[in-house]
């Protein structure tokens, strides 16, 4: 496994031993730990977990859509096939729905229920989420209270936010719009190319004035950089994690983006701090993690095994699964741990390759193609679906 991996085991084992289950916005209880630190040494490894599959072509296109297109617009991403966003996109209305939790359920759907629209706008930038003052109603253009029902069937709307009509298919005023409002990509590398010995190459991601008009503020929400002896390293800072989903995606994608702005001002990839408050899983997402613990656990047993031996489990296995349904969970077991057989019998390291010709960072490809962008030589133990909550 990957030095990622190891660490990455770790936090889900101390968060499931040591947690405190706490309920929060969501309506799905949460179980989080304090905080968790990561140091990653890109000269020795680039980090993408192994014990379940990364899907880093959206986990780069995503970054790229933040940091390169500086965009908000989620139809930017649908163009790509990226849907990650969907959840938390502003409907053609100018709403922002949130939905109860779980899959859709016609048996249990509400088609006229209606909700109050509440106005991000009544916020004051004193106090942007609303926490010490409550949001007022939105009213229509004839005075009237504005309402909104649920737009996806089978799933029951629980409360609605105004934002305008301006942010139709976008996330409001977070991620990739600030990064465009303050021009914060082209200030980092015009101050990496003339000024690299610069204390003060900050971007913050968390902007009072635009927090009560970002349907999620940022989560991964500041970055530092320094340049040391011809390196370029990077400390990054999350204020919330949601380790089965998000961890994975934003450790690999700013790995990535620190490769390819070191590749631009000419410097090699150094190290990545990366810090987290509240590491947190949902309740929803435990029988997923002990999956990829199970994982972690087969590896270290087979990883002792003569290689005869893993041959003729690799035999039964395959025999095993001729019997059973592909969708079933002891089919995709099976799946996983021959994965895991063939990991350890045939090592190899992932390896980020950036085409070398690229000297601009906005030259790098964003079609879902990434011709720029590969991960080389990726094993992983198979997928994990966890569920998403809004």
């Amino acid at each position: 496994m990957t030095g990622f991996d190891k660490e990455y085991l770790k936090l889900l084992k101390r968060i499931l031993q040591e947690g405190q289950e706490v309920e929060n916005r969501t309506g799905v209880n949460t179980i989080k730990i304090q905080d968790y630190h990561f140091r990653f040494d890109l000269s020795k490894e680039f980090p993408i977990l192994e014990t379940k599959q990364t899907y880093y072509k959206k986990a780069i296109l995503e970054m790229l859509w933040i940091w390169q297109a500086a965009s908000n617009d989620v139809n930017w991403l649908h163009e790509r096939n990226v849907k990650i966003w969907d959840e938390w996109k502003i409907d053609s209305d100018g709403i922002y729905r949130i939905y109860e939790p779980g899959e859709p359920n016609m048996s249990t759907y509400e088609e006229d229920r209606e909700v109050d629209v509440l106005d991000s706008y009544s916020a004051s930038i004193k106090d942007p989420l609303a926490k010490m003052n409550p949001l007022k109603l939105k009213l229509d253009e004839n005075g009237k209270v504005m309402t909104a029902k649920s737009l996806i069937p089978g799933k029951n709307i629980k409360s609605a936010k105004w934002y305008g009509k301006e942010y139709v298919d976008t996330i409001g005023t977070a991620y990739g719009y600030l990064v465009n409002r303050y021009g914060y990509t082209d200030e980092l590398i015009w101050t990496i190319l003339n000024n690299p010995t610069d204390r003060r190459m900050v971007y913050s991601l968390w902007q009072n004035e635009f927090l009560r008009t970002a349907v999620l503020p940022s989560c991964v929400w500041s970055t530092e950089w320094n340049v040391y002896k011809d390196t370029l390293n990077l400390q990054v800072h999350q204020r919330s994690c949601d380790v089965p989903l998000g961890l994975p995606f934003n450790v690999t994608q700013y790995a990535t983006f620190l490769s390819m702005i070191a590749q631009v001002t000419n410097l090699k990839p150094g190290v990545i701090s990366y810090s987290i408050n509240e590491p947190h899983i949902y309740v929803n997402q435990i029988d997923g993690i002990k999956e990829q613990l199970r994982r972690g656990s087969v590896y270290n047993d087979y990883a002792r095994l003569a290689p005869s031996k893993l041959e003729s489990i690799k035999s039964d296995l395959e025999n095993k699964m001729l019997t059973l349904d592909e969708k079933s969970d002891e089919y995709l077991r099976c799946d996983a741990d021959l994965r895991i057989i063939d990991i350890i019998l045939s090592p190899v390291k992932p390896e980020l390759w950036l085409d070398p010709s690229v000297n601009n960072f906005y030259d790098f490809d964003n079609s879902k193609d990434l011709k720029h962008t590969k991960i080389k030589s990726y094993k992983h133990m198979g997928k994990i679906d966890f569920p998403i909550t809004q």
